[in-house]
């Protein structure tokens, strides 16, 4: 069931193996999270800035977890530390040569309004 977005920057590719992230993250966010659904997940690069110094060019990751309501914030705190672990590994370390990397995670509940088509059956 968990939805998971990911939005990096464009200039990631040929760095950053989406696919490779992705094969790792799914069983990680099953396991964590408890969940006995299957992830569907949806890449977005995208053109990104990180403040309006000579840093703007930095890069930056930001995964979103939406996971049905109803798991502790706690649980929910741990699953996005993991995360942001599993994803420093997939990407090129910050070594001040090169563009800054800002990574994020939010692992939060979906709307009461969510639905799915098609249903789990």
């Amino acid at each position: 069931m968990p939805h998971l977005t990911i939005d990096y920057s464009s200039r990631l590719a040929g760095a950053f193996d989406a696919r490779a992230f992705v094969k790792e993250l799914h069983p990680l966010v099953v396991e964590e999270s408890g969940t006995s659904g299957v992830c569907k997940t949806l890449l977005r690069p995208a053109e990104t800035y990180v403040g309006d110094g000579p840093g703007a060019g930095a890069v930056f990751v930001h995964v979103d977890v939406g996971l049905m309501p109803g798991r502790p914030e706690d649980q929910k705190a741990r699953l996005s530390e993991s995360v942001l672990a599993l994803l420093a590994k997939h990407l090129p370390a910050d070594d001040g040569d090169r563009e800054r990397v800002f990574l994020s995670v939010e692992v939060r509940d979906l709307a009461a309004s969510y639905r799915l088509l098609p249903s789990a059956r």
